[in-house]
């Protein structure tokens, strides 16, 4: 039984992040998320960032980064 990144489109694909869209470089299944590792198909993509041009798996992995990136946003409140 074949998984899903498996077969001829079960490569990675290489993605030029945009505002609002990305565009797909070079034709894979699916990316890996810059901080965990996972592998996120490209129907499930909805989280990046533009400037760093990186996948996350989800909003709260996402919003984790950018912190890191940018301790200063903890002050805020």
């Amino acid at each position: 039984m074949m998984n899903r990144f498996e077969g001829p489109g079960g490569r990675e694909a290489r993605i030029r992040y945009l505002d609002g869209d990305f565009q797909v470089t070079s034709p894979g299944s699916f990316v890996r998320c810059a901080v965990t590792s996972e592998n996120i198909p490209l129907d499930e993509l909805k989280y990046w960032s533009v400037a760093r041009q990186e996948p996350y798996v989800n909003a709260t992995v996402s919003l984790a980064r950018e912190i890191e990136m940018h301790p200063e946003l903890r002050k805020r409140g």
